[in-house]
């Protein structure tokens, strides 16, 4: 995420990208609240569809092969949105998601793990992995990271 700006010792200030992804956040639990908690796979498809469409190239491109990585490797996992971004469920909790490098305007697009993934190697292990291009070699390493991923 992009970098807060401390205004004082006790008070912080979110950037206006981060303002934007919390409202994006508010608006996916509201729709939760509407659908009641029924939102069906077909539901967490079109708002992922939606989003990548809204995103610039090569962030679009990129988000649409990723997300076509993710639902091959692991079928079960459910399609959905957090914090304006494609993400990816099991039972009901976000397992892995992508961040767009426009959503904060840094330098590559992201692939995200929650603490939900189970990635643990030891006492540290990467959650985030920056992407620049998606060779072979990088889809291949998508793949592997989802399936361990999703346990």
């Amino acid at each position: 995420m992009a970098q807060t700006t401390r205004t004082d010792d006790t008070k912080t200030k979110f950037t206006a990208d981060e303002r934007a992804a919390v409202k994006e956040y508010a608006k996916e639990l509201q729709t939760a609240a509407k659908r009641k908690g029924k939102a069906t796979r077909k539901d967490g498809e079109l708002d992922i569809q939606e989003k990548i469409a809204a995103m610039p190239e090569p962030d679009r491109s990129m988000a649409a092969r990723v997300h076509e990585l993710v639902l091959a490797a692991v079928p079960e996992l459910f399609p959905t949105t957090w914090y304006g971004m494609p993400a990816y469920a099991m039972d009901g909790k976000t397992i892995c998601f992508f961040q767009p490098a426009s959503k904060f305007k840094a330098r590559f697009s992201t692939l995200g793990f929650s603490d939900k993934a189970n990635l643990d190697d030891g006492d540290m292990w990467p959650v985030y992995y920056a992407l620049n291009a998606l060779t072979p070699e990088v889809e291949q390493r998508i793949t592997e990271l989802v399936r361990r991923a999703a346990g």
